[in-house]
């Protein structure tokens, strides 16, 4: 039983530190290559866990030996297009000057409910305001609507907005974000004060507060158990 634990922390660590040299757009989105890479790591890294009897570096070395591999052709990737091109793909032009361009669309195996689906989760639903409709090599769509039916910027109307920051975290959960505290240059008094103004005795009631760089509070106060 010990063996078995020691084993599954030492994997579980070699995945973690694996997956951190691969980079954070890993974690995100998957290319041919990486998620290639991603399932066979997972592969290889459950047959040691899986029986005991097998050494554990015959899980570890053919992962390191992945991993050396995704960041040599990464790196190949980056310095040579048409090698990058061989490897992931290239972008495929769904929607054109707003013409649905039906090859591709075939070509990609993609079907109208499809392509409305994804043109909805980046807010479109009129496909006649769609300008182009990019299918990129992760598999993520990118839609540049027409000129006329973005939204309009500050800038185009010719007012000011203020730049408040990021909100940064003061109570998360019924905890106090200390460190952050000593960021906005608060401390704990001041987070009772600003409780006590919304009718909240204590830190464990609130669910979440934020503070941004302007001075405005976000703040959600924890359910009442029914």
């Amino acid at each position: 039983m010990g063996v078995s634990f020691i084993r599954a922390i030492l994997v579980f660590l070699l995945l973690i530190v694996s997956l951190r040299i691969m980079g954070k757009r890993q974690l995100g989105e998957l290319e041919p290559l990486e998620l290639v890479v991603a399932v066979l790591i997972s592969n290889l890294a459950s047959q040691p866990l899986q029986d005991t009897g097998t050494p554990l570096l015959y899980g570890i070395i053919p992962v390191l030996t992945l991993l050396c591999c995704q960041l040599i052709i990464s790196g190949v990737s980056v310095k040579h297009g048409r090698f990058r091109r061989l490897v992931s793909g290239k972008p495929s032009i769904l929607i054109d000057n707003g013409v649905i361009v039906q090859s591709e669309m075939k070509k990609c195996r993609i079907s109208m409910d499809e392509l409305y689906v994804e043109l909805r989760i980046n807010g479109i639903t009129d496909i006649s305001t769609v300008r182009h409709a990019i299918l990129e090599t992760d598999g993520t769509l990118s839609v540049l609507p027409y000129a006329k039916f973005s939204p309009a910027t500050p800038e185009q109307l010719n007012v000011s907005a203020p730049d408040n920051g990021l909100p940064v975290t003061v109570v998360s959960e019924g905890r106090i974000m200390s460190d952050n505290l000593r960021l906005l240059g608060r401390d704990e008094k001041w987070v009772k004060n600003q409780l006590a103004r919304r009718g909240v005795d204590s830190f464990r009631d609130v669910y979440i507060m934020t503070v941004d760089g302007a001075g405005k509070i976000y703040f959600a106060e924890k359910e009442r158990k029914k």
